[in-house]
């Protein structure tokens, strides 16, 4: 599978920029090397995959924006984002022997179940991840995702693919949400309610019928509030616009727009609708 891409010029610029020397960096937690082995990954060596986090950690920097992978991961780019090395994984799974992860690993024998569930916890992830993983390390073709419907799939699928290998807690998703309404909206107790589809406090709930909870995941995430709403709830948002599109522009107006010609709906009738549903959007979420 794709390795991470590492780049020496990258990592020297963030080092130096923290005003951190290369003894310094080795001697992070998790890194443990000297400063002859950081002086040559910056000079076109590379580290061991499983220190990648903890460098990462030690320049406060995202993995993923650090050192990001084009592609989907592997068992073992799983257990290396975690920072385990493949000796480290028979205490992970409770056995004496990094044998079945590196079967696995190498797409031998497939991880008997509760050693599937244990390196998921380990590694951070779900088990459907962990064993989509798995498949991967097989060489099997991922099957095409589901379309989340539910708040609860949207969000838990937003958390997912968004912030790969590392996923925002609901404290941290709360405190965003908050901050882009300016006052206390939800907690991280909601957050994971929402997340679980669990009903949520009464006054979340109004939060969600007033949208500035929708709004501030939305912004966090970096969708459209639209993307939160049911398809039946975007279907009636289309047809009231085009119900006030007809009123505004008088019924044999638009029947002769909506006609248009060969090519379907007149361009001027489709800036028309597209106007009046931004401006329906813009009622919707009411003042900022």
């Amino acid at each position: 599978m794709p390795a991470r891409k590492f780049d020496g010029q990258v990592l020297r610029t963030a080092r130096r920029a923290l005003d951190l020397s290369q003894e310094a960096l080795g001697r992070s937690e998790g890194i443990d090397v000297d400063q002859s082995a950081v002086a040559g990954w910056e000079s076109g060596g590379f580290p061991q995959p499983e220190r990648l986090p903890a460098i990462a950690r030690a320049l406060r920097q995202p993995l993923d924006t650090l050192f990001p992978r084009d592609g989907l991961p592997d068992l073992a780019d799983l257990r290396a984002d975690a920072g385990y090395t493949q000796r480290s994984t028979g205490a992970l799974i409770g056995t004496k022997s990094s044998i079945p992860v590196s079967n696995a690993e190498r797409g031998v024998r497939r991880l008997a179940e509760a050693y599937a569930q244990r390196l998921a916890e380990a590694y951070g992830v779900t088990e459907k991840q962990l064993l989509a993983a798995q498949d991967r390390s097989f060489g099997v073709a991922p099957t095409a995702p589901s379309v989340p419907r539910s708040l609860a799939e949207k969000l838990t699928y937003l958390r997912e693919a968004t912030f790969p290998g590392g996923r925002p807690t609901d404290a941290q998703i709360a405190a965003a949400v908050n901050a882009y309404a300016g006052v206390e909206v939800i907690s991280a107790s909601a957050v994971e309610a929402l997340r679980t589809g669990t009903p949520p406090p009464a006054e979340v709930l109004a939060g969600l019928a007033a949208g500035v909870v929708l709004e501030g995941l939305a912004d966090f995430f970096g969708v459209t509030p639209l993307y939160f709403q049911s398809d039946e709830e975007l279907e009636r948002q289309v047809v009231n616009a085009i119900g006030l599109l007809a009123v505004r522009a008088g019924s044999e107006d638009f029947a002769l727009a909506a006609r248009g010609g060969q090519d379907g709906l007149d361009p001027a009738m489709l800036a028309k609708i597209s106007a009046i549903v931004a401006e329906a959007r813009q009622q919707k979420a009411g003042p900022r």
